[in-house]
């Protein structure tokens, strides 16, 4: 009957007392409300890497998951060359500055905010490289007299104007194409900030500042890459049609 009694006892504990532990009856203290009222701990689910969104792989990235940044690669990285081969204009070089940019953004991943898209974030940095890329590649250069003319804008009010279309025929690839090399007639500066301004909607501020150069510079550097890229078209159509 005692060991009867000893188990009813604990058993009454139990329905009396506290969740936590084993009480001896209803003269038993309970324990503290913050032990009484502990949550149950609910296990995170698993990742599920290949279909989970960018937010997600960025935060589990954050946390040291590699394979999760890996997943951002994969889907982001034809991307990042595109805009790196833009500026640069050589697959090279394109290559390796996209990957450096890879690399970059592991290693300041802590300081996205997640007040922008993930890869807005990573063509930034993209960008930044080429930039310093560029600048680095400028300065071994000699600069021209026509180079020193465009920069001062003397070439822009020689240039005429010209009133029609030059792409109004063509189809959307070869319109591509002659962008294409169009765009690789113009400097560096030019074609920065023309692809910074129509293609990366930055604004004239954000690319004085990522240019190192005044706002003015900006926008007569824009101007004249607007109007050279559209004569060196009209130039190419009219050879298509010779």
């Amino acid at each position: 009957s005692g060991t009867t009694s000893r188990g009813g006892s604990t058993v009454q504990g139990l329905r009396q007392g506290c969740r936590f532990c084993l009480s001896k009856g209803p003269s038993h203290r309970p324990c503290s409300t913050q032990h009484e009222r502990a949550p149950k701990r609910i296990m995170p689910a698993k990742l599920d890497i290949p279909n989970a969104e960018d937010g997600p792989l960025v935060r589990a990235a954050q946390k040291g998951n590699m394979q999760a940044y890996e997943e951002l690669i994969h889907r982001h990285r034809d991307k990042i060359y595109a805009r790196a081969f833009s500026m640069l204009r050589n697959e090279d070089e394109a290559m390796d500055l996209s990957q450096e940019a890879w690399v970059k953004g592991w290693q300041r991943l802590s300081q996205f905010q997640h007040n922008a898209s993930f890869t807005t974030w990573m063509t930034r940095i993209c960008i930044n490289l080429c930039l310093d890329f560029l600048r680095k590649k400028q300065r071994q250069q000699t600069d021209s007299l026509d180079q020193m003319d465009q920069e001062s804008g003397g070439v822009e009010r020689r240039m005429p104007v010209e009133e029609f279309n030059p792409t109004a025929t063509m189809e959307r690839s070869e319109l591509r194409e002659q962008i294409d090399k169009g765009m690789e007639k113009l400097s560096y500066e030019h074609r920065t900030v023309l692809i910074l301004h129509e293609f990366e909607r930055l604004e004239y501020k954000e690319i004085a500042k990522a240019m190192h150069c005044s706002i003015g510079t900006v926008m007569s550097r824009l101007f004249y890459a607007r109007r050279r890229l559209a004569n060196i078209l009209i130039s190419l159509k009219k050879e298509r049609q010779q």
